[in-house]
């Protein structure tokens, strides 16, 4: 297979199992995980109300521990990230200690969660692990966010009310200790995925539904650009904020209830960079809710144009692809049995993703070996399972 492997969770589990023993001379007793994902169309409409369709990846963070009898968490990661320290340290949050974000930055993600978990939290200690490709678009911190809740839901035996709940304290950690303002989508979909499902979300109601998306002739193959480029830091929270100062002058709360009359009577207090921003959004949400529909009958080829479609908006519209994420949608349009592409995530680097015919991967592939200037990895994936407990 030219794709890479992407490991099996049991394979993980082991992987994590041993190195807590290693490490903290002890066995684990509880261990959960959560997926990436990957959004099919949908994008940059999710901090405008608009509406979004990813769907769970194989790809999972995974979380093992025990309590330790203290007030302090230890937590040691096997994630290959920058210089940072492996292992962390700190007193679990109570009524005396507030926790606050410092260094290093992955370790936000879990205080973050551990401050958002209001039952309480004991002291333990935990191996994280993760096959969620690191700064490649499909969501590991999410993944990290949801991971660590459901590990401490089985930890001490207390859960959220809802699955929306766990979902809105993901992200609210990720707002609150990572600073990083965003929607609702990655929290939503690693908690709510469903193998064999894509999930339609209202980003305005928080309304999730899931499509069924199991049709053994087509699968999606994500291809990591393996580029990531560093505008992304200051672009998306300016992207945001352009999006609200679009909304608020049309007199409207989000971009989800603009309509094209409301952008022709205000023109003149927008330049053309915003109105750009507003065309890229206002079609994409159009575009979402027509795919999912045409989904439903299995029209991929129509799916497909969408895709396609959505991709060029966020090129010339949103601007936030790159050379790298064109030119791997170009070279897999090229291949016969390809129904769309598109960049995915937040952009200037990353995925894409494209909707193939299942017996034309391999040529798809090898196409895009051959064309991009760059070195890819390829990942073939379905929708898979959300976040959940494993048995040790």
């Amino acid at each position: 297979m030219a794709s890479s492997e992407i490991p099996k969770v049991s394979t993980l589990l082991s992987s994590a199992k041993e190195h807590f023993l290693k490490v903290y001379t002890a066995e684990p007793e509880v261990a959960a995980c959560a997926p990436g994902r990957v959004n099919i169309i949908g994008e940059h409409t999710d901090y405008n109300d608009g509406f979004v369709f990813p769907m769970a990846l194989p790809m999972v963070t995974l979380v093992v521990g025990r309590k330790n009898n203290s007030k302090n968490c230890q937590i040691t990661t096997l994630s290959e990230s920058a210089d940072e320290p492996r292992q962390v340290k700190f007193e679990v949050p109570s009524a005396t200690n507030k926790l606050s974000p410092s260094k290093p930055a992955w370790a936000n993600y879990v205080k973050g969660v551990l401050a958002m978990f209001t039952s309480g939290v004991p002291g333990f200690d935990a191996v994280i692990v993760t096959s969620v490709p690191l700064g490649g678009g499909l969501s590991s911190s999410a993944s990290l966010e949801v991971a660590m809740f459901t590990f401490l839901e089985k930890l001490t035996g207390k859960h959220a009310d809802t699955l929306q709940a766990k979902a809105l304290a993901c992200q609210k950690a990720e707002h609150e200790f990572a600073a990083m303002p965003c929607g609702i989508m990655d929290q939503f979909i690693s908690t709510m995925g469903k193998e064999g499902n894509a999930l339609l979300i209202d980003c305005r109601s928080l309304e999730a539904t899931l499509v069924p998306l199991n049709d053994s002739s087509v699968v999606f193959v994500i291809t990591n650009s393996n580029v990531r480029h560093t505008l992304t830091g200051s672009e998306y929270p300016n992207l945001r904020k352009n999006c609200h100062e679009a909304a608020a002058i049309m007199g409207k709360k989000s971009l989800r209830e603009a309509t094209n009359d409301d952008v022709q009577k205000h023109q003149s207090s927008m330049n053309d960079i915003m109105k750009k921003r507003i065309r890229h959004v206002m079609t994409e949400i159009e575009r979402t809710t027509n795919a999912v529909e045409v989904l439903k009958k299995q029209e991929y080829t129509t799916f497909g144009k969408l895709m396609t479609a959505s991709h060029n908006s966020l090129r010339d519209d949103y601007e936030v692809s790159c050379k790298e994420l064109d030119e791997l949608v170009a070279a897999a349009l090229e291949v016969d049995g390809v129904y769309g592409s598109r960049m995915t995530g937040g952009g200037f680097g990353g995925c894409t993703v494209t909707l193939v015919k299942q017996d034309v991967v391999e040529t798809l592939i090898d196409h895009i070996k051959k064309k991009y200037s760059g070195s890819p990895t390829f990942y073939v994936c379905k929708p898979s399972h959300g976040a959940r407990s494993l048995s040790l």
